[in-house]
């Protein structure tokens, strides 16, 4: 289905703006060294499936293995009580940016207040990988307070496009029917 997204690309360019460390984090952040494709996988369509994230989902496992081999290129994620809760994904360009790739909750954390400092985490982490200037995008598509955290932890829009998509006509779901409750 053909589908108008308006998408803000932001930064943040100042390389001394690094949020405090958040000591109330309610959950545990642990940069996925190990990570397998099937974790991988899972947590990008898991948090991805509310905010249409498709263009991952068709992947192979070789693909899946050759992103997480990527030297360039960090999985970060929040469990609470050994749940996943959130992730975070970062890939260091030449120049030295960092982008983060991917980054939210599960459906179940969504609304918890959990994004905010999960997005402070994200911003100290690519600190923490080299970058001087830290960049994302989000769109139409995305969480309609996802833009209004972004600003609030200092990214500043840099560029606005609109564009229209191809995007599935079904809901994106982890696995089929999973919004109707079908576990089997």
């Amino acid at each position: 289905m053909k589908t108008a997204i308006h998408v803000w690309h932001l930064e943040i360019a100042d390389p001394v703006l690094i949020p405090p460390e958040t000591v109330d984090r309610p959950y545990q952040l642990d940069h996925l060294e190990a990570l397998m494709p099937e974790l991988a996988r899972f947590l990008y369509s898991t948090v991805g499936a509310p905010w249409t994230w498709y263009m991952r989902l068709p992947w192979t496992y070789r693909q899946w293995q050759s992103r997480i081999d990527d030297p360039n290129v960090q999985f970060w994620m929040a469990t609470i009580k050994g749940h996943p809760a959130g992730y975070f994904e970062l890939e260091k360009a030449c120049s030295g940016d960092v982008e983060i790739c991917f980054f939210g909750l599960l459906p179940a954390y969504i609304g918890k207040g959990l994004g905010k400092s999960l997005l402070q985490d994200a911003i100290r982490a690519a600190r923490q990988l080299g970058g001087k200037r830290i960049w994302l995008h989000t769109c139409t598509l995305d969480h309609p307070r996802a833009l209004s955290n972004y600003q609030a932890r200092g990214f500043r829009v840099f560029r606005e496009e609109d564009l229209t998509s191809d995007i599935p006509d079904a809901p994106i779901e982890p696995w089929p029917n999973a919004n109707a409750g079908d576990s089997s």
